[in-house]
């Protein structure tokens, strides 16, 4: 599969969500966040990565996060589908607070878009691509996982940039959820 295109070219865009949990049951919340995302409306779910646990980012003073990557082909526009997103972390239970001290802090669902296409957005509220992206490796990798030849714009090759981060501590727990290329 190739690298992200304009989406402008054709109907629907292929993206990238970055799936994150580490309050209640991550694994089983992230396995959820799979088959909602995989039900959006014009959307199709190609590819689930598997599932990685990793110290927490930003604040270490909570347990550490399972992550994962969606990558999917979507009707949406980006707007659209950062309501649909926010939508599913509310339906989990998450609350999002605007208090700056809670940030990055400990998540019982977190869904970023971390990529929509070739496509560079910066308005209020949403920054694709996803601003710390290129510093993750938590979000790399499984990104790598369901889309190799990623490029992050304006940054290049996803790959080149993994090379550029310590992947210490980011752990694979598991295969056992292949979704690729079917609605759940």
């Amino acid at each position: 599969m190739s690298a992200p295109s304009d989406c402008d070219r054709s109907p629907g865009c292929e993206a990238a969500i970055g799936l994150g949990a580490n309050l209640g049951d991550p694994v089983a919340t992230l396995r959820s966040a799979f088959d909602a995302l995989a039900a959006l409306p014009g959307t199709r779910l190609l590819a689930a990565s598997p599932l990685y646990r990793s110290a927490a980012w930003g604040r270490q003073d909570q347990p550490p996060f399972v992550n994962a990557v969606a990558r999917l082909h979507t009707r949406l526009a980006p707007d659209v589908l950062l309501e649909a997103l926010l939508r599913i972390e509310a339906g989990h239970g998450r609350v999002r607070a605007d208090d700056p001290a809670l940030r990055w802090g400990p998540r019982l669902l977190d869904l970023d878009l971390l990529l929509y296409g070739a496509r560079r957005i910066d308005t209020p509220g949403l920054r694709v691509p996803h601003p710390h992206l290129h510093e993750r490796a938590f979000a790399l990798r499984p990104l790598l996982d369901v889309w190799p030849d990623a490029a992050i714009p304006g940054l290049g090759p996803a790959r080149d940039l993994l090379a550029g981060v310590d992947e210490a501590g980011v752990v694979r727990l598991d295969d056992s959820h292949d979704r690729s290329d079917r609605r759940l």
